[in-house]
């Protein structure tokens, strides 16, 4: 079995059940599982072999970050000029057409690129959402890049069957027929879905929108997703626009419309949730129904401040996601962590949320919110997914908390990054492959959308 030893870190940053952090700790790894965790571990056996070391000496070890709302084809899609400025509306109705020129080639680029930005970030697990399938694009086009860079992944196969002419948001030639829908939804499952502890590649199910599908499908979605034993996931209450079209067409706000539709539980991960009310929030704490809240996507598309501090509170389960790159423009988990801790205290003030808390939402609260009770943590038995960052940098530097440090100030990459006991990044450089050949495969992709 493969053993890594990662000792004499400046601090472990467990999260396990006391969230114990570790001064002068190290960590043993064992065929992708943490077997240890300490400042004094047990003495090897004098004929144990350890395969690698990494020396953390002036580091914070940290679970790695989780990402838990994404939409990886937008990575070649930042910047562009019509919908810089938008709500979100008027933002998707400018890239609606830029996205439906994609093909299977461009998907697997934006998504190898995003992927490789994230693990540069810390992050060793992240969702998507995928809700479109224009030119022949399938849901694998994302799963084979993210076998290449070496996260764990949690795609969902998203849909869109309402468009423009029945009343929807989208273009006609972006959306699909509820039985294609369906039909490809169990396929994906069947073809992919691993629910074993350490997966490393979950499928869930994810209509795109209230405003994109019809209640059918959402409910029919959720029965299959029951029957698979996959998750559900999809946008909620992101603006006051997406608020007023639940009032207009359904008649009920959206907490009402997903528990009408069999749209809340612990299997069940909402993004955005910006405009929920206290009747929502509580709803939501007694389904154990999560939140993927994406603090910088929501400030760039002015859709306000979400209610984190009283989902906490409540005790609804509230992870991070970085949205999409059309929206956000970056993917960078620790900067989306303060932006969330600057957001509460710009909304309940200096005290309503600590780096602490910020970080803890990152790791663990992502981890709970997709249903992984095997990561998260670094804790005997539980995955053996590490970032390790040097806060010996510039970023860091006159730092009295180095823990604090990595919310408040930086630094702004990962130095080592393990994903199942694996190198993904080490030494700030992607171990998984050429950098260069992402980037010129980005750079093509995107030359082709710009014709």
């Amino acid at each position: 079995m493969a053993s890594i030893l990662i000792r004499d870190a400046r601090v472990v940053v467990t999260m396990d059940d006391e969230r114990r952090e570790i001064a002068g700790g190290s960590v043993l790894v064992r065929d992708g599982v943490i077997e240890a965790v300490g400042a004094d571990l047990p003495e090897l056996r004098a004929d144990e072999v350890i395969d690698a070391v990494i020396d953390a000496g002036g580091c914070v070890v940290t679970p790695g970050l989780v990402n838990t709302h994404h939409h990886l084809f937008q990575s070649l899609t930042r910047a562009v000029p019509s919908g810089q400025d938008a709500l979100l509306f008027g933002w998707l109705e400018a890239l609606y057409p830029i996205w439906a020129r994609m093909g299977p080639d461009e998907v697997r680029a934006a998504t190898a690129l995003g992927l490789a930005e994230l693990a540069l970030s810390g992050c060793s697990l992240s969702s998507d959402h995928l809700y479109l399938y224009p030119n022949g694009v399938r849901l694998e086009d994302t799963i084979e890049a993210a076998s290449m860079i070496g996260l764990r992944f949690h795609p969902t196969r998203g849909a869109m069957s309402i468009g423009r002419s029945q009343g929807g948001l989208p273009p006609d030639e972006l959306v699909e027929t509820e039985a294609e829908i369906l039909k490809d939804s169990s396929r994906v499952i069947d073809s992919f879905h691993d629910a074993r502890p350490g997966s490393m590649l979950r499928i869930g199910l994810a209509p795109c929108s209230p405003f994109s599908v019809s209640r059918e499908l959402m409910r029919d979605v959720a029965i299959l997703a029951r029957e698979k034993g996959v998750m559900l996931h999809t946008h909620l209450a992101e603006n006051d626009e997406d608020v007023a079209y639940s009032l207009h067409h359904f008649g009920c706000r959206p907490g009402q419309y997903a528990l009408e539709l069999g749209w809340t539980g612990a299997d069940v991960w909402h993004v955005h949730c910006v405009k929920l009310d206290a009747t929502e929030i509580g709803l939501f704490a007694r389904t154990r129904t999560g939140v993927a809240h994406c603090p910088c996507s929501n400030c760039r598309l002015g859709s306000g401040i979400a209610p984190v501090r009283a989902m906490r509170d409540t005790g609804v389960k509230v992870g991070l996601g970085v949205d999409g790159s059309a929206s956000n423009d970056a993917a960078h988990l620790l900067a989306e962590a303060r932006q969330a801790m600057l957001l509460q205290r710009v909304a309940n003030g200096a005290d309503a949320m600590a780096a602490r808390e910020a970080l803890e939402i990152a790791t663990l609260g992502g981890a709970q919110v997709l249903g992984r009770d095997d990561c998260g943590q670094l804790a005997v038995g539980q995955r053996a997914d590490l970032a390790i960052w040097d806060v010996a940098g510039i970023e860091a530097a006159g730092a009295w908390d180095p823990v604090a440090a990595l919310v408040l100030c930086g630094p702004l990459e990962v130095r080592d990054l393990l994903v199942e006991g694996r190198p993904v990044v080490a030494g700030g450089r992607l171990a998984t492959v050429e950098e260069g050949h992402v980037l010129e495969d980005a750079r093509r992709a995107l030359g082709r959308l710009m014709t």
